[in-house]
C-alpha cells in the first residue's frame, strides 16, 4: 500500500476542532435562571397608593418619567416618555412597554 501524502490543512479548517462545544445547549441559562433570586413583591401603603393614583391621573402623552414595577420576579426601572395611560384597561405605556398599574411601585417625572 502507498503512502499518500496529505497536504497541511487550512487555518479556517484547522480552526473548527477547537471550537467550543456544548452537549447540553440551553443549560448555563437553565442554571442562571435557577440562581436568579426572586424578590417579593411590596405591599403598597395607602399613602403610596394614593400619590401613585394622583400621579396616574395627571400623566399625558408627552410626560417623560421613570417609572418603577414588578415584573418577572424583581422590580425594574423604566425611563421614558408616556405614550399611553388607558385607565379602561388600567395600563401605562412607557415607549414600547406596557406595564399594568398593579405592578406599579412609583412615578416620578423626569
Amino acid at each position: 500500500m502507498g503512502n499518500k501524502i496529505r497536504g497541511k490543512m487550512p487555518v479556517s479548517e484547522r480552526a473548527k476542532q477547537f471550537a467550543p462545544f456544548s452537549a447540553l445547549r440551553g443549560l448555563p441559562e437553565e442554571l442562571a435562571e435557577k440562581e436568579r433570586i426572586i424578590q417579593p413583591r411590596k405591599i403598597l401603603s395607602s399613602d403610596m397608593a394614593e400619590q401613585l393614583d394622583r400621579m396616574l391621573q395627571t400623566l399625558r402623552p408627552g410626560h417623560m418619567i421613570t417609572a418603577v414595577y414588578y415584573s418577572g420576579g424583581g422590580y425594574r426601572k423604566k425611563m421614558g416618555m408616556v405614550a399611553a395611560v388607558d385607565c379602561r384597561l388600567r395600563v401605562l405605556q412607557v415607549v414600547e412597554e406596557r406595564i399594568d398599574f398593579d405592578d406599579l411601585f412609583e412615578i416620578r417625572l423626569s
